[in-house]
This record gives structure tokens, sequence and C-alpha cells, in this order.
């Protein structure tokens, strides 16, 4: 067996469906439909309702109803099992990208977190996103557990809820930072390295055939 078909079992889905970055929650909402709801209507319905909090100041509201907009998106978490073959479902990650950039970033400027912070945040996040795509196209896949470890999109925005509700955002934002960019940066760096350029190259060459 090549080292390239060695890389390409280790993806247990399709690229969009992966590039979601589901956790253990939003996945586990998936287990019980089984792949049966359709990935865009509830996303769009998710990012609809979190955008409409948002734009009301929930972000920055005492108590528990700063959770309501990473609540209102768990809406799309069913619809992490299924295969995202719909000729619009590649929508899904893009979606499920600008809602957390969105709430993430309007829960730290509504709390007063130094900005310093809030874009170390995002950044931490946006190389994480950045990176899997990247890996897909070069066919240099991240393991199983990566997702989880960082969180997913729903455990990263409730985190963050919880923060606001403890009135500890700063501390939260800064801890979150440390630990996703180093996560997200040393796996990266240890699974390029250990990638075998021979076997990149191939796949590259195999994929435009």
């Amino acid at each position: 067996m090549s080292m390239t078909t060695v890389h390409m079992t280790r993806v247990p889905r399709g690229s969009v469906a992966a590039y979601r970055d589901d956790g253990v929650l939003s996945r586990g909402m998936g287990l019980l439909v089984a792949g049966q709801l359709p990935p865009l209507p509830p996303a769009l319905a998710g990012a609809f309702v979190t955008g409409v909090m948002l734009l009301l100041g929930v972000a920055g509201a005492d108590g528990p109803a700063v959770f309501a907009p990473a609540v209102a998106l768990m809406l799309a978490g069913p619809g992490s099992s299924h295969p995202h073959d719909g000729r619009l479902d590649w929508l899904v990650p893009p979606i499920l990208r600008l809602t957390e950039y969105g709430f993430v970033a309007s829960v730290g400027f509504a709390w007063g977190v130094p900005r310093v912070l809030v874009y170390a945040l995002l950044g931490a996040i946006l190389f994480h996103h950045y990176d899997v795509v990247y890996r897909y196209r070069q066919h240099v896949y991240p393991p199983p557990w990566l997702a989880s470890a960082g969180l997913g999109w729903e455990g990263r925005m409730l985190l963050v809820a919880l923060g606001a509700l403890l009135g500890i955002v700063t501390p939260v934002f800064a801890l979150m930072a440390v630990y996703l960019a180093g996560l997200f940066c040393w796996e990266s760096v240890t699974c390029w390295m250990a990638a075998p350029r021979s076997g990149v190259e191939a796949a590259d060459l195999g994929a435009q055939d």
C-alpha cells in the first residue's frame, strides 16, 4: 500500500462535511438523525436567528441570554452527519464560519476584551480553518481527533458565552487563544513535517488525471 493511500484512508467523510469543524456535541446531534437531515436549511435558520440576536445586542447581555446566539446556531448540529453532497451544501461551512466569527467578535467587543486578544483568538481559529482546507487540497489530512481537541465551532461559541455569563470574558479569550494557537500550530507543523513530499505530489498528479 502506498503512502498516499495510507493518508487517504484516514478520511471518513467528504471534504465539505469535514470543513464544518464539528465538535463532539454537534457530531452527537448528527448521530441522532443518522444523516437524514439536509444540512443547509437548519444552518441557514440557525445563522439567521443568531445574526438577529447579535444585531439586537444579545452578545453584551448579562445572564443566560448571552447563550442564545450559540444555542440558536446549534440548529445546524443535526446536519453534521449528512454527506453534504447536495448542490448547495458547500455553503454550510462558510455559514458556520461567518456566524462563529461574528459571535466571537461581538462578545469580545461588547465586553471590552482587548482587541489584541479578540484578534488573537480569531486568528487561531482562522488559521485552523485555512489549514484544514489547504490540507484537503494537498491530500494531507488532519487526524480525526483534531476537531474535538479544538472544541468545534459549537464548543468554542459555548465557552465564549460561558465566559460572558461568569464575567470572565477576557481571561477566557486569553486562555482560548493560547490553547488553540498552540494546538493548531503544533499539530499542523508536525503533520506537514511527517507527510512525505513525494506522496503529496503524487496525489496531486492523480487528482489532475
